[in-house]
């Protein structure tokens, strides 16, 4: 069984989500690209498992999605408390922690 094809998925995907990071400005769109990210990572870890017949790779990942889950909800909460403050979705005008 071939696993270059999903490392080279991964890492197409993980490079996606950092260009979306880095070039865009809406803050859903860049918090999109990290969950995008983190779900590339978790695509290698599973690859690396599979190809080693072992275990640990998918645990690692399974503990990997509990966090983002648990990233998500913090996260669109604050961005929804910026946006309800700021009425814009913008990073650059997030301005709201400089005091």
């Amino acid at each position: 069984m071939n696993h270059d094809n999903y490392l080279y998925l991964s890492a197409i995907l993980f490079s996606i989500g950092a260009l979306g990071v880095l070039l865009r400005h809406n803050v859903i769109v860049v918090f999109m690209c990290v969950e995008l990210m983190l779900n590339a990572g978790n695509l290698a870890l599973v690859t690396f498992s599979r190809a080693h017949d072992n275990l640990d790779g998918q645990i690692v990942a399974f503990f990997t999605m509990v966090v983002a889950a648990c990233e998500v909800v913090v996260g669109l909460a604050i961005i929804m408390s910026i946006f309800r403050t700021r009425r814009s979705a913008d990073v650059d005008a997030a301005s709201l922690l400089r005091g």
